[in-house]
C-alpha cells in the first residue's frame, strides 16, 4: 500500500547522532520504499516560536539541509524544502486554529514542559504550534508521519482538526488523518554521559552527544569517555535491566550495524567495555564520518543548498496553495 509521508526537523544547529539514529536515517529508509511518497520540511518556522539569532538560524536552515542530503535523502526523490518559503502553510494554519479547540491545546504537554514554570513569558507561537503542525501535515493530505513518543500527542490534534474539519463542512475525507510511523527500536538515543538524559544539543556537555560535524578523533574520545559500569556486558536483554548506559550504547552499534540488540548481545556476550567501546568507535566513524565530510562539503556551496530548497518549495507549494484554495472555498472565502 502506498503512503505519503511528511515530517519536518527544527533548524536548531549541531544536529547529532540521536538526530540522525532516531529521525533522518528512518527518513532515508522511508524514501528508499518505492511505494512512498516523501516531504521533508525543515521547519523553520517552528524555530521562531523561541528567539533566534537571524544569522544563525539562516546558517542553521542550511546546514539541516545539508544533513538531509548528506545523511542519503535525495531532492529529486523526494520534496525537500523550508516551511517559511511556502506561504500556504502559514495562511493554513490560521484557518485550521480556528477549527481547533482551547481545551485540546491545553491539553498539550509538551507546551507545560518547554514553557516552564513562567508559562505567562512563553511566546503565543509555542502555546499554538501545534497547529501549525497540523497544517503542515494536512495541506499534503499525508497518510503517515514519522514521530517520536513526544510528538504523538501533537499528531492527536491533527487528527482531531482533520475530522473536525470535515464534520463541520460536511466535506467526508477532505483532510486526511493522518497516522502515526512510530520507530520501534532505538528511536530515542540517549545522553553519552546519562543513560536516562536523551541526547541533546543543549547539554552544556560537549561529550554528551556525538555531532553529525564531528571528526574521526572527536569520535572516538567521546565513545571512550562514554559513561559505562563495572560489569561486564550482559548475556541477555533481562540483564540490561537498570544499566541505561550499557543499553544505550548497545542499541547505537544495534541501530548503525542494522541489526536487533539480541544480535548485538549475542555478539558481544561477556567481553568488557574497552573492547566494545574500540568497535563501536569505529562502526560510527565509518558511518558518520562520510555524513560529516559532506556536510562540510555542502556548506562550502550555499547556492546548491539554497537551489535545493527554493526547487523543493516550487513542488511544495503547488500542493500547499491547491489544498488552501480548496480549504477557502469549502468554508465561504
Amino acid at each position: 500500500m502506498s503512503k505519503k509521508i511528511f515530517s519536518g526537523v527544527q533548524p536548531t544547529g549541531n544536529l547529532h547522532l540521536g538526530n540522525y539514529i532516531g529521525a533522518i536515517k528512518n527518513f532515508v529508509n522511508l524514501q528508499n520504499d518505492k511505494n512512498n511518497f516523501c516531504i521533508y520540511c525543515v521547519v523553520d518556522l517552528h524555530a521562531i516560536t523561541v528567539k533566534q539569532n537571524p544569522e544563525e538560524l539562516k546558517k542553521n536552515i542550511r546546514e539541516t539541509t545539508a544533513a538531509f542530503i548528506a545523511s542519503g535523502l535525495d531532492y529529486k526523490k523526494s520534496i525537500i524544502f523550508n516551511q517559511s518559503l511556502v506561504s500556504a502553510h502559514s495562511e493554513g494554519s490560521w484557518i485550521l486554529s480556528c477549527i481547533a479547540r482551547m481545551g485540546w491545546l491545553n491539553r498539550m504537554t509538551q507546551f507545560k514542559e518547554k514553557a516552564g514554570k513562567d508559562k505567562e513569558k512563553a511566546s503565543v507561537g509555542l502555546y499554538i504550534y501545534p497547529i501549525l503542525m497540523a497544517a503542515d501535515i494536512l495541506l499534503y493530505d499525508a497518510t503517515h508521519v514519522p514521530v517520536g513518543e513526544d510528538q504523538k500527542q501533537h499528531l492527536e490534534l491533527s487528527r482531531d482538526i482533520a475530522n473536525k474539519f470535515n464534520l463541520d463542512f460536511n466535506s467526508k475525507n477532505f483532510l486526511i488523518a493522518p497516522e502515526p510511523l512510530i520507530q520501534k527500536n532505538f528511536a530515542r538515543i540517549m545522553s553519552l554521559k546519562d543513560g536516562n538524559k536523551k541526547m541533546s544539543k543543549s547539554d552544556p556537555s560537549e561529550l554528551s552527544r556525538i555531532n553529525l560535524s564531528d571528526t574521526k578523533d572527536e569520535i572516538f574520545n567521546k565513545i571512550k569517555k562514554a559513561k559505562t559500569d563495572t560489569q561486564p556486558l550482559p548475556e541477555n536483554v533481562n540483564q540490561l535491566a537498570d544499566r541505561s548506559e550499557a543499553e544505550n550504547l548497545l542499541g547505537i552499534y544495534s541501530s548503525l550495524s542494522d541489526q536487533s540488540l539480541i544480535q548485538t548481545i549475542n555478539e558481544f556476550s561477556g567481553k568488557n567495555f574497552s573492547y566494545f567501546k574500540e568497535k563501536l568507535a569505529n562502526l560510527v566513524v565509518d558511518k558518520i564520518s562520510p555524513i560529516s565530510s559532506e556536510i562540510n562539503k555542502l556548506l562550502k556551496d550555499n547556492k546548491f543548498i539554497d537551489d535545493v530548497l527554493n526547487e523543493g518549495a516550487q513542488k511544495a507549494n503547488e500542493i500547499a496553495s491547491k489544498k488552501v484554495k480548496n480549504i477557502k472555498k469549502i468554508i465561504g472565502l
